[in-house]
């Protein structure tokens, strides 16, 4: 028998969506607060050089910048208030995780509840300025010492650029976190998983654009680039099938009698994720990367010396390369089992299960329970991290030997996937609440039959 919300699925209709109002102004809300994000993406930060910054990126377009102009949604090469995008609020958010697993302080605040919840919403707001205004300082300075054949890309160089930039900057990073909140409150689906996928998905056209230009060149040839079409919509099933894998633990609870009734007795599942991490791994990685590696960029335009070490170390780290491609991989794995460490607490849960009387039959309640889930949890955190390298990995290997001019599958093309499935999956409850009266007389239950 189906589940009500299979059968909420399967009767989905035009006519669902007209009687859910309050479903209709979230929906309505998110996309005018993604339109405003879209508008400020093409504001520009005074006394840059249009000119001047389009050759550094045309030049650099294939590289490091390039994935990070792609986050911004073009933002990044424009130089405009949302150059940054929301990236600092993310590697905050990351970084105060990981301290509340080793500082006891932010685990005390974790264990508070909503209060201490609130607590460390906070130190997160005041680190994203931190991360931003030490972000918009180095790219200010970089942007500095960056010059192209028709001149500098500063017009006017100095404190005042620094300062009006480090400003502009920091408030467009601030105001975005603002808007993720917003509409993850009074929206649908998680505001900056949004406001990421929507910068993502605005710089996919134009790279389409570019490749089908490659096409008709001659540079790639029309079966290649059907055969990436096709390898894009399987890599596409791929991640949807490996985000929705669960490994199901069995678990019973014992009968128990009340009077001369008996009550319990009941078996129920825990569910385990296949990538209990989500996409965290690949962003953190992929920040660690990009940090040093555009420094090194910026270093090396600013030395004019293509012989030195600073281009040799900018030459490893490029992509396709057998080092930058090692270490992504090795810090993806490396980040699959610390987050999953952090987010997953097995002790926890085999008290929690041995408080309301569960237990995972053959094993005894207590510490032999969390020994052996976090033994099924590692091994399935094995197959997760290899799937995410495999998929993160890919682009690397098309971009180096096709020359795709865009990041076909890893980081991008998972947030895209992900974020639109949990939008999805907000929007059915939404409308499983809406029609929860009509969805009972619908499946036929016998309370609605009495």
């Amino acid at each position: 028998m189906a589940s009500a919300a299979e059968q909420l699925a399967a009767n989905l209709n035009f006519g669902a969506f007209a009687k859910a109002t309050e479903l209709r102004k979230r929906i309505w809300f998110t996309l005018g607060a993604l339109i405003i994000y879209r508008i400020g993406t093409y504001v520009p930060i005074p006394g840059i050089d249009p000119r001047v910054l389009s050759e550094i990126f045309q030049q650099q377009g294939g590289g490091l910048l390039g994935i990070l102009n792609m986050f911004a949604g073009g933002a990044l090469g424009r130089m405009t208030i949302f150059a940054l995008n929301i990236m600092p609020y993310i590697s905050a958010s990351i970084i105060i995780q990981l301290l509340t697993a080793v500082s006891p302080t932010l685990e005390a605040l974790k264990k508070e509840g909503e209060a201490g919840r609130k607590k460390i919403n906070q130190y997160t707001r005041y680190f994203t300025v931190v991360l931003a205004t030490a972000q918009a300082y180095a790219l200010a300075v970089g942007l500095e010492s960056v010059h192209g054949s028709m001149g500098a890309a500063v017009v006017d160089p100095g404190w005042y650029f620094r300062f009006t930039t480090v400003v502009t900057i920091v408030g467009g990073t601030m105001f975005l976190m603002w808007l993720g909140e917003q509409i993850t409150s009074r929206g649908v689906g998680n505001g900056i998983s949004l406001i990421i996928f929507t910068g993502i998905v605005a710089s996919l056209p134009h790279a389409l654009v570019q490749m089908l230009e490659l096409g008709r060149t001659g540079a790639l040839s029309p079966f290649v680039i059907l055969v990436l079409l096709v390898l894009c919509v399987a890599v596409i099933f791929f991640i949807v099938y490996m985000e929705r894998a669960q490994r199901r633990l069995l678990v019973q609870y014992p009968k128990r009698q009340v009077g001369n009734r008996m009550f319990g007795g009941e078996s129920s599942h825990l569910p385990l994720k296949l990538n209990t991490s989500g996409v965290i791994p690949p962003i953190f990685a992929s920040s660690l990367l990009l940090l040093p590696a555009t420094l090194i960029g910026f270093a090396g335009n600013q030395a004019g010396d293509t012989g030195s070490w600073v281009a040799f170390i900018a030459g490893q780290l490029a992509h396709g390369q057998p080092l930058f491609m090692a270490l992504y991989a090795a810090l993806i794995i490396f980040f699959c089992f610390f987050y999953t460490a952090i987010v997953f607490n097995p002790e926890e849960t085999a008290d929690n299960l041995k408080k309301y009387g569960g237990f995972i039959p053959g094993i005894r309640p207590g510490k032999s329970t969390a020994d052996y889930i976090d033994y099924v949890l590692t091994r399935i955190t094995v197959i997760g991290a290899a799937y995410l390298t495999v998929v993160c990995l890919l682009p690397e290997f098309l971009t180096s030997s096709y020359s795709v001019p865009f990041y076909f599958g890893g980081t991008s093309l998972l947030i895209v996937v992900t974020v639109t499935m949990d939008t999805v999956a907000q929007v059915h409850s939404h409308l499983l609440a809406h029609q929860y009266e009509g969805l009972i007389k619908k499946s036929k239950l016998r309370g609605s039959r009495r």
